[in-house]
């Protein structure tokens, strides 16, 4: 399926260079006023090497990584609760991601993902996954060293065969609904301000599945008040973390 692996590399390079961008701030990030036609010039300068151009404010995580974070973050939690890391990457493929998260975190290297982590726990006041810490401390960072939640091979994870083990119920909302979550929050902030774009920026920059519409229209297609409700069931389960964010009321169906 050389699609889908072209596209699980393709995600990977994205998000290094995403996480990378906390420091160096991308090239339309707007973190002071600017005059409108240098907006435009940089926006059409995007274009022109054919790429997707996502305007937004300069703020911890700017948009990509702020929603992907707390899907990797909730795939590691998960795996420190005893799910297999091949079953929960099972999960998220299935709901049409590219790549699973515990796969995804090691292709873009656990140190890049713990330095991305760190940056938004102390801006978000967030939880970063105790394995996380604990891998890199080993110097297991995933694909490039051979080893982190998988033993890499020529390129590949090793994974261990997990047909017979069912995933919990609700592992696919615990890893897909803090993305919607976030978004909203994004949104709220107004760290971006057009929804769509938001939407296109998800699918292009994170795999989120195409198919689905993005973030914000997958919570429209399932219905607001049910991931609303769904969210606060989450949090009564597993955590404050998972509390439907005060945009929510701000969407329209």
């Amino acid at each position: 399926m050389p699609g889908i692996l072209g596209q699980q590399h393709q995600v990977a390079r994205r998000q290094s260079r995403l996480a990378q961008s906390l420091e160096n701030g991308p090239g339309v990030a707007n973190g002071h006023p600017l005059p409108q036609q240098v907006l435009q010039d940089a926006l059409q300068f995007t274009r022109r090497l054919d790429k997707l151009p996502l305007p937004c404010k300069s703020a911890p995580g700017f948009v990509v990584n702020r929603i992907l974070t707390p899907y990797v973050n909730e795939a590691l939690f998960a795996l420190e609760g005893g799910i297999p890391a091949a079953v929960i990457d099972r999960v998220g493929q299935a709901f049409g991601m590219p790549v699973g998260p515990i796969e995804l975190t090691d292709m873009v290297g656990l140190d890049v993902s713990l330095h991305v982590g760190r940056v938004l726990a102390g801006a978000l006041q967030r939880q970063v996954p105790e394995v996380l810490v604990k891998l890199v401390d080993q110097k297991k960072l995933g694909r490039k060293s051979g080893e982190g939640f998988y033993v890499w091979r020529e390129g590949k994870p090793v994974k261990a065969e997990t047909p017979q083990i069912a995933a919990p119920d609700d592992l696919e909302d615990r890893l897909i609904l803090p993305m919607l979550n976030e978004a909203v929050a994004c949104l709220r902030e107004g760290v971006i301000e057009d929804a769509d774009l938001l939407d296109a920026g998800a699918i292009f920059a994170t795999g989120f599945a195409p198919f689905r519409g993005g973030p914000l229209q997958y919570a429209k297609q399932r219905g607001i008040t049910r991931v609303v409700d769904r969210l606060n069931e989450l949090a009564e389960r597993y955590g404050e973390r998972f509390r439907p964010d005060e945009g929510w009321s701000l969407i329209s169906t």
